[in-house]
């Protein structure tokens, strides 16, 4: 065989592999968003990298964290998925299962040692911007800083303001959150409240601040 025909069979012969990798991490894929635990377990037994990730940077841990699969997420963890990677909007799997409210996957995260007070977003900002109440508590519980605040300037208290999250509001001012702290554009959570015609919650920030 001359050295044409050899660069030839190997040219397909990488192309053959290239095809049987995509075809296995379409199938991991489907497996992980079809909460198909059987199939993933089989797949990394076979070898598949646990921290394989799609072109927005989602690794498996991420896409299982996101769709609150418990399950699939353990059986990740056991094979040493790595707690710290980020997507390409600077998401853990721990933010991505606070965002969504996933308390189940937050706890098993937290357990197997995922970052909670991470600089920007944190856990507690993203569930308190969506209504996670027993999120909230979780990580109240967990000793997580109630003050931090994302690049922007977004603290928890804020979060909870600017959406109308009453309960959460409650529980962050029972836990004494800094009411003076502020955002890039210099708004506070009252400030934020008002703007938004919040009037209940105003008033909660307003008694809790003449309370002080």
């Amino acid at each position: 065989m001359n050295k044409q025909s050899i660069f030839i069979v190997w040219i397909f012969s990488l192309v053959a592999f290239s095809n049987a990798i995509a075809g296995v991490y379409e199938e991991m894929v489907t497996a992980v968003n079809m909460k198909d635990t059987a199939t993933v377990g089989r797949l990394l037994q076979r070898g598949m990298d646990v921290n394989t990730s799609d072109a927005m940077g989602n690794t498996l841990l991420m896409l299982a964290a996101r769709n609150g699969d418990l399950q699939t997420l353990e059986i990740l963890l056991r094979n040493r998925a790595n707690l710290l990677k980020i997507n390409s909007y600077k998401d853990t799997a721990i933010l991505l299962a606070a965002l969504h409210g996933h308390l189940q996957c937050v706890v098993a995260l937290v357990e197997a040692g995922a970052e909670l007070d991470s600089a920007g977003w944190t856990p507690l900002i993203y569930s308190a911007f969506e209504g996670h109440v027993n999120v909230v508590r979780y990580l109240l519980m967990r000793g997580v800083n109630i003050n931090a605040q994302s690049e922007t300037g977004i603290s928890a208290l804020m979060a909870a303001s600017r959406n109308n999250h009453v309960e959460i509001v409650k529980i962050l001012l029972e836990k004494k959150a800094d009411l003076s702290l502020s955002n890039q554009l210099g708004q506070t959570a009252l400030n934020m409240a008002e703007a938004a015609g919040h009037s209940d919650i105003a008033k909660l920030l307003k008694d809790s601040e003449n309370r002080r």
